[in-house]
């Protein structure tokens, strides 16, 4: 899945949120799930605000974690699984409707 770059995607409502060492845990009551989040992960997900465009979002993640290369590929990898796991809302699904 490719995300348009203009998208403003935010966290999903109702999401039960909890900073641990290393990242989050997150329980989405909507799907019943547990997930637990690395630090990049975490940063994916509080850099989705509604106002932040994807496109921001790899120079971003490259300036808090101070990496010299491309983060494109671990960012676009992170926002997908996002997604896919219902944390994430503003993405159009695979038919092209906003959830």
């Amino acid at each position: 899945m490719r995300l348009d770059p203009t998208l403003k995607p935010r966290r999903a409502d109702d999401l039960e949120i909890r900073a641990v060492p290393d990242g989050y845990v997150v329980y989405d009551p909507a799907r019943d799930r547990l997930h637990f989040l690395n630090g990049a992960a975490t940063f994916v997900l509080e850099s989705c605000d509604g106002l932040t465009p994807v496109g921001e979002l790899p120079a971003l993640f490259a300036a808090a974690f101070r990496l010299d290369g491309d983060a494109g590929g671990e960012v676009a990898g992170c926002l997908e699984r996002l997604v896919a796991e219902g944390l994430l809302v503003g993405v159009p699904d695979r038919g092209g409707r906003p959830v």
